[in-house]
């Protein structure tokens, strides 16, 4: 019996990317060990703005009513591809730099399911995620293309960046559109604006939402 307590909304006041310690939030995904689903397999890894108003910032650019770029939550996951479900997930405020949501997402949804192969974009690309996940986590193999920052024609020096470099499989790499199919199903299901107003409940709401999705897939 899944339910939400308030040991589970206390950890989600953690600072930063807001990834609860005891992974609560997610706990829906152990559910499947019930049904007989297979928990392992390839896993993907995106994040995608929230809105905080039902008015949209385009709409607020366009309309001349926006005078700086407002800041809006944004929901890192981490998806099972053979279930969709998602198997973990943080929440910090954008526009912000990727690269940094990937270690504690991915180490929340190890916990959860057994993952053999990572696909993220390149804004994940770093020589320090590789070694995470293979070394670390165990997982056999990660595909994320590189950043050329600005030097296409560099080769890395780093083993697994020089990897993706030389021999990046690029058609299994079209199996990171299984968290694109993921974000796009979670936003017209649930909505991609938040009712709260304060930045402690939007991330709680964030994270209920994420464990909805998981019991609308169950």
């Amino acid at each position: 019996m899944l339910s939400i307590t308030a040991g589970t909304l206390s950890s989600f006041e953690n600072p930063g990317i807001g990834v609860p310690s005891d992974a609560s939030s997610i706990s829906a995904v152990t559910r499947p060990r019930e049904l007989g689903l297979s928990l392992q397999g390839a896993a993907s890894l995106d994040a995608t703005g929230l809105e905080s108003s039902y008015i949209s910032r385009h709409f607020l650019k366009r309309s001349g009513r926006m005078k700086r770029y407002r800041r809006y939550p944004k929901l890192t996951i981490l998806c099972h591809n053979p279930t969709h479900l998602i198997a973990g997930a943080g929440v910090r405020a954008g526009p912000s730099n990727d690269s940094p949501d990937l270690p504690p997402v991915v180490r929340q949804a190890a916990q959860h399911i057994q993952i053999h192969a990572l696909y993220a974009d390149a804004a994940y690309d770093c020589e320090r995620h590789h070694r995470l996940c293979r070394e670390e986590l165990g997982l056999a193999k990660t595909v994320i293309p590189i950043n050329d920052r600005g030097s296409p024609e560099a080769v890395p020096r780093t083993p697994y960046r020089r990897q993706m470099k030389q021999e990046f499989p690029q058609e299994e790499f079209g199996q990171r559109w299984q968290v694109e199919s993921v974000i796009s199903r979670f936003k017209r299901r649930l909505g991609p604006c938040l009712r709260s107003r304060s930045d402690q409940s939007r991330t709680h709401e964030s994270y209920l939402r994420v464990l909805t999705h998981n019991l609308m897939i169950l």
